[in-house]
């Protein structure tokens, strides 16, 4: 039953409806987080937020809103190889999702935004992307009744700037939260038949012999730092990754650690997306990644068999859940 409600809940998601569900605190996840001390969470700025996500106004022509490249009914990625924006603009990386977003301490594969808030503003103003302009993007919600009432009600002031669209963006993105999984079951709960006999095997190899849970830790399933695992192909191996951000060589072609939460809905995988399927991403791990000078130490043969591949494949596909909208009553409670 709860396998067939996620169903039908990404069904209803991926009509473009925006229906998120509001619901409790998911199991799985630890409440240790950190809201801004300037950006307050409160309801108004959350129901302002989300309008701004799915709307296309916020794109140059009209054509793209936040939920298209994060869309709902696809994890919130958009299951391309790599950003495409305004006029089939093509950009160079993969998009992350947008769930558990709450936990990051950077934003970005490459970690170049501290905070949701800029996040939610880089895509927006990104010629390769939305393409917009700071007055365009004020001038269209100005002339906006709707809008007017909603800034109104979230900040004080019928007048949008800059930066209060992406607070009320950031704020929207942290209620979306993702747990209560098969995995999530079996491990805090106890239900030992939550899991198949495969994905229970294929979890003691991740904490073993796969040693996948040298980076993907927490209940969040990722550390927040950066690696070079080697991955990407033809461009890819070219994206300076981390070390644009840092100006270090040492930091040459390393990437964020993505969380594995949903993971079977966001493919394809790596930084330039250029891993199609879960299988391909279990082999490229096998395989030691890909030898380069930055490599990370970690990165090596794992010599897994058929079967015990297939067991971790099983065990990834346990980590797929619902994704709610927490209430903001909710998280004001566990941030206090």
């Amino acid at each position: 039953m709860k396998v067939f409600l996620i169903f039908l809940f990404i069904f209803s998601l991926s009509k473009g409806e925006g229906n998120i569900p509001e619901g409790d605190w998911p199991l799985g996840l630890e409440p240790d987080f950190e809201i801004p001390i300037d950006n307050p969470i409160t309801a108004e700025k959350v129901r302002l937020g989300k309008r701004l996500f799915f709307d296309k106004q916020l794109s140059l022509d009209g054509s793209l809103s936040c939920a298209t490249c994060h869309d709902p009914g696809q994890g919130f990625s958009n299951g391309l190889a790599v950003t495409e924006g305004v006029s089939g603009r093509k950009g160079n990386r993969n998009v992350p999702t947008l769930v558990n977003r709450l936990y990051g301490s950077t934003q970005f594969w490459d970690g170049r935004s501290k905070t949701l808030e800029s996040q939610a503003l880089g895509p927006l103003f990104n010629p390769d992307e939305m393409g917009m302009s700071e007055n365009l993007l004020l001038q269209r919600l100005k002339t906006d009744t709707t809008y007017q009432n909603l800034f109104y009600e979230a900040f004080g002031s019928p007048e949008p700037s800059v930066e209060s669209v992406g607070k009320a963006i950031a704020c929207f993105e942290r209620t979306l939260l993702t747990g209560e999984t098969a995995f999530d079951r079996y491990e805090w709960e106890g239900e030992k038949p939550a899991l198949s006999e495969s994905a229970a095997r294929g979890l003691v190899l991740f904490r073993g012999k796969a040693r996948c849970n040298t980076c993907h830790i927490g209940t969040n399933f990722t550390d927040e730092q950066f690696h070079n695992i080697g991955a990407g192909e033809g461009a890819g191996q070219q994206d300076a990754g981390r070390a644009a951000v840092t100006g270090d060589s040492a930091d040459f072609g390393k990437f964020k650690t993505p969380s594995l939460r949903n993971i079977e809905l966001t493919a394809p995988y790596m930084h330039d997306g250029s891993l199609a399927r879960l299988e391909d991403v279990i082999a490229f791990y096998d395989q030691g990644g890909r030898p380069n000078l930055n490599l990370d130490k970690e990165m090596k043969p794992i010599e897994l068999t058929d079967a015990e591949k297939a067991d971790l494949l099983a065990f990834l596909k346990s980590l797929t859940g619902p994704v709610f909208s927490v209430t903001v009553e909710e998280l004001k409670g566990l941030a206090q």
